[in-house]
């Protein structure tokens, strides 16, 4: 039933301003835009995801693990492209998705905080709003 209400919170009030506004280029502070291909249509897929880029990694933790549109799509092609800020630009990167099931996601989101202090907020979101966690690695090209 959480997973459910949340779901819908974040697809119909909560994502659409975000994706938009990273979307048209506007670099928000603490946000990346995630594209995947779509695992039925092949079409692109956007979803607004906590900026976790260290070097030339980028981390996330689903709220939704397996349940999560995103992470299915990953499942089935792992390319994806990534939209983070650039200074006060935003440009896409390409990269190789990894899922990490056997890393505690709670764990990596302390270990991100402690080298991304902006994600703390998002973490504390992620665990709140959060039903089936999971680890995300992304591999950036460049």
């Amino acid at each position: 039933m959480k997973h459910g209400i949340v779901h819908t919170l974040q697809k119909f009030l909560l994502n659409p301003p975000i994706k938009f506004a990273l979307a048209m280029g506007l670099p928000l502070p603490g946000y990346a835009l995630l594209e995947t291909t779509g695992r039925k249509s092949g079409k692109s897929r956007r979803t607004p995801v906590g900026d976790g880029r260290i070097d030339n990694q980028f981390w996330l933790v689903a709220e939704h693990g397996m349940k999560a549109g995103y992470v299915l799509n990953m499942e089935r092609n792992l390319r994806v492209r990534l939209k983070l800020r650039d200074g006060l630009r935003s440009r896409w990167h390409t990269g190789t998705a990894h899922l990490l099931r056997d890393d505690d996601p709670r764990e990596r989101q302390r270990w991100l905080a402690s080298h991304l202090p902006r994600s703390a907020g998002n973490s504390r979101a992620v665990r709140l709003f959060g039903t089936q966690l999971l680890t995300v690695r992304i591999d950036l090209d460049s």
